[in-house]
């Protein structure tokens, strides 16, 4: 008896979540196929029903992490806050999933094309995200695109050290820089191709 669709938009959601958790901690080439199933508590096989390559599974991982870190911190409407839960310890020390475009900078670019241009959009939608939709050629935009990579950078070499002060100190910096790039008046809206 073949699984109604329910039954495989779960399945799918499962590989998934297990999926961006896994690439987020291991990179590509540290996470298998077959541990990403079995945390999925699946077989290999039944990857092929949903997933054409481990690329393919890569790309919709980091958005759908992307995804989940938005739902998370969206709920919060002041844009201080958001930035202050982004670079939280909190979710420096997360076990859940993580930033993939923090966790993923130097992975992603040893990647193929749609790898890269997954990437590519998810951080235009963490630009639009955290810091509006600034025109192209405005002062605003290159704000946002400091503020972007004080955030992303800043947890990015944050999971890196092994002295937590150290870490706690930088994202207590990042917060300060990236609140400081705020326009006053900051339009949020929730990006829809993230």
């Amino acid at each position: 008896m073949p699984w109604n669709e329910d039954h495989k938009s779960q399945t799918r959601v499962r590989i998934l979540e297990a999926a961006a958790r896994s690439f987020t901690r291991h990179g590509f080439d540290g996470a298998s196929i077959d541990d990403i199933m079995r945390q999925a508590g699946l077989t290999r096989g039944a990857f092929y029903a949903h997933f054409d390559s481990k690329g393919e599974l890569y790309a919709r991982a980091l958005r759908y992490a992307a995804r989940e870190g938005v739902a998370r911190v969206g709920l919060e409407s002041d844009p201080r806050a958001r930035m202050a839960l982004y670079l939280s310890e909190t979710h420096l020390r997360s076990e859940g999933l993580l930033c993939p475009l923090a966790c993923l900078v130097s992975d992603v670019a040893q990647q193929d094309e749609q790898v890269r241009d997954t990437y590519t959009r998810l951080l235009e939608g963490f630009i639009a995200f955290y810091a509006g939709q600034p025109d192209p050629n405005s002062p605003a935009r290159r704000q946002a695109l400091q503020q972007a990579v004080t955030m992303i950078g800043g947890m990015a070499i944050a999971r890196t050290l092994t002295d937590p002060a150290l870490a706690d100190e930088l994202l207590e910096a990042c917060r300060e820089l990236a609140a400081s790039l705020l326009p006053e008046q900051a339009s949020w809206s929730m990006p829809t191709d993230a």
